[in-house]
């Protein structure tokens, strides 16, 4: 599936790459993104290719191995780069054979492909009793262009509302306050805007009790400013409480 000419990227869009050439068992690359000092390439990093028609299912072998028992003790099932209807009804007939209990079903959109189909999708996955939407920053941004984030997550927000789906808001959310103890002042704002979502995620870090409680205080202020996508154009009382001069 993959062709001479089209770009690759590892660890989260951190190394970019051109396809070089292409054989049974390996593909050569020519890196054209990297550090200037140089960037370490770990086991087990992500690798993505937004501009090849990858034909994979969302389901591996070892989903299928894994879903008997998340099917038994979990509330809720992400689906990762879900990008077609077929691919949420696989998962949902896999889940109907398990028994009688059915989780929920949360779309992970990672892919240009998965956010196109969405709509489709989210037909598909109201079939069950309780679905959602994740807004996984991470894969989406280098799947659809860095520059293009922030209005492709805008239009996810505005469809899962029309489909009354609730949404996750995913990714590096206060992450710098997570792993070293003090947030920038973009995750601040980032983590705010997270208020329109019904739900916001945060990963691992040793400050992560931390970064629970600035994200609690946070929503909490967001709310009489925001609900949903709507500005609640409230009285500014933090304006009013400055002293004249």
């Amino acid at each position: 599936d993959v062709r001479a000419g089209e770009s690759i990227w590892f660890d989260d869009g951190k190394i970019g790459a051109v396809v070089e050439k292409i054989e049974e068992t390996r593909v050569f690359v020519r890196i054209t993104q990297a550090r200037l000092r140089g960037e370490t390439l770990r086991a087990d990093k992500g690798i993505n290719l937004p501009e090849s028609d990858l034909s994979l299912s969302a389901m591996t072998t070892q989903d299928l191995a894994d879903l008997s028992f998340v099917a038994q003790h979990a509330d809720v099932v992400e689906l990762s780069f879900a990008n077609t209807p077929r691919d949420v009804e696989l998962l949902q007939q896999h889940l109907a054979g398990l028994g009688s209990r059915q989780p929920a079903i949360v779309l992970k959109i990672e892919t240009r492909r998965g956010f196109e189909n969405l709509p489709e999708m989210l037909l598909t996955a109201m079939r069950a009793p309780c679905c959602g939407v994740m807004i996984a920053r991470g894969d989406l941004a280098v799947e659809c262009g860095f520059e293009r984030l922030a209005e492709v997550q805008e239009e996810i927000l505005w469809i899962s509302e029309a489909a009354h789906v609730p949404v996750v808001w995913a990714t590096q959310v206060l992450e710098t306050l997570a792993k070293e103890g003090m947030p920038s002042r973009a995750e601040i704002t980032d983590a705010a805007m997270g208020d329109r979502a019904e739900c916001v995620m945060l990963n691992k870090g040793p400050h992560v009790v931390s970064a629970v409680r600035v994200l609690d205080d946070i929503l909490r202020r967001m709310q009489s400013h925001q609900a949903k996508k709507r500005a609640m154009l409230r009285e500014l009382k933090l304006a009013h409480a400055v002293p004249a001069q």
